[in-house]
């Protein structure tokens, strides 16, 4: 939290008439995070929700960066993602982009290049992420090749187009590994290419992955507001919709919510939840799929997201009571549909004292799907809270495996 961050914290306090310990209460948060913040320190975000929230305010009010040298943050991921940062910025001259080194030229192959694109959206659903680290450079270096090569014509719109695709998989890997700022870069580059071919669909699915780095960064009223502008600008007519076009505008309502959820803001989430079911609705039993880009939409979608705000307004009774509700998957891929609403089941055990029904949900996601279970930070926190709250005095079998997996706390 920046200085300027600290005293308007301090300033809405008083303002209240609130002592730090009665805003710690309120908030249900340790008087030692209070005191951090209004030292200048940071939390993480649903720390500064819980604020918000205590002080009547919007989340973003209190949310602000600090200053780029109030840390030091180590350079690994600049080597790590070496391969894609020249992919996706390289240097400019006044010749233009200059070439990654040992990047060899090939002859254009559209249709080639659509596969590769197919075959990496469907190992990132897979949680292949080695694979789809090791293939998205190529990619995106062969979607350059392939756009200046076609300057005119209908091959030079489809380059575009599978450019836009290529950037949008990067950006959704990149916001996934936390390497936000190089998400940003290929996101913005993938709408803005789909704007120039005029693919409303391509500039949504772009638009819900920015959404998510918003949400991400704490850049909550720009997330809500990208959300809910382009679902507007793409909202179909319900009686001649696609499955796609459906699944689009849902999932960019979903976003806008949670955005606005989390900023403090529950009506306007409601509201903008409401519009969320008319497109589950509008799918009856039916299921929009876009594998590359937001995944798949259904009425479940939306019954997540409305349990999910329910605990980010601190009501981890009612996310178990209407966790119940829904039905219980009949195959793998209903697991995987609803993992991310099982950490929000997760978390509300744990806030309701029921450290073992929480440890089990987790154990059971990490049996299951490791690869995408150790980039969620959520899991990490909810299980150490789990474990805080545990009265075992020995670590059962499932608590070594995550304690194991997890590793030591986040500083």
């Amino acid at each position: 939290m920046s200085s300027t961050s600290s005293e308007r914290l301090r300033e809405l306090r008083l303002h209240r008439g609130l002592t730090q310990e009665r805003l710690a209460e309120r908030a249900c948060l340790s008087l030692g995070v209070v005191k951090k913040l209004e030292r200048g320190g940071t939390a993480r975000l649903d720390a500064y929700h819980a604020l918000a929230r205590a002080l009547g305010v919007r989340t973003s009010v209190l949310f602000e960066s600090s200053g780029p040298h109030s840390s030091t943050r180590s350079d690994d991921d600049n080597i790590d993602l070496m391969l894609l940062r020249q992919a996706i910025a390289p240097p400019i001259t006044f010749a233009g982009r200059v070439s990654a080194p040992h990047t060899v030229a090939t002859e254009p192959d559209l249709p080639r290049l659509q596969a590769t694109a197919r075959e990496i959206g469907k190992a990132y659903h897979q949680d292949r992420y080695g694979e789809v680290a090791e293939l998205l450079p190529g990619l995106v270096h062969a979607a350059h090749a392939t756009v200046r090569h076609y300057d005119n014509g209908p091959e030079h719109t489809e380059a575009l187009r599978v450019r836009s695709d290529a950037l949008q998989m990067a950006g959704r890997y990149l916001t996934q590994v936390r390497a936000y700022d190089l998400a940003h870069i290929a996101l913005r580059d993938a709408i803005e290419d789909a704007v120039r071919v005029n693919d409303s669909g391509g500039v949504a699915a772009a638009v819900y992955q920015q959404g998510w780095l918003l949400m991400r960064q704490g850049r909550l009223d720009e997330a809500e507001q990208v959300s809910v502008a382009t679902a507007d600008a793409i909202e179909p007519r319900i009686s001649r919709a696609t499955r796609q076009s459906l699944g689009a505008w849902g999932k960019l309502l979903v976003h806008g919510s949670a955005a606005a959820a989390r900023n403090n803001r529950p009506e306007a989430a409601r509201e903008i939840l409401r519009l969320g079911r008319t497109a589950g609705a509008a799918l009856g039993a039916g299921q929009a799929v876009a594998v590359s880009s937001w995944g798949r939409f259904d009425w479940r979608t939306v019954a997540f997201q409305g349990i999910e705000n329910q605990l980010v307004a601190d009501k981890p009774d009612r996310v178990l009571r209407l966790s119940e509700r829904m039905p219980s998957p009949s195959d793998k891929k209903g697991m995987l549909f609803r993992r991310r609403h099982l950490l929000d089941v997760a978390q509300a055990h744990a806030m309701m004292r029921g450290p073992d029904e929480a440890t089990d949900i987790l154990w059971s996601l990490w049996d299951e799907t490791p690869e995408w279970l150790r980039h969620q930070r959520m899991a990490g926190d909810t299980f150490r809270d789990a474990l805080g709250k545990s009265k075992r005095r020995r670590l059962s079998a499932k608590q070594r495996d995550l304690a194991a997996f997890f590793g030591p706390q986040e500083r």
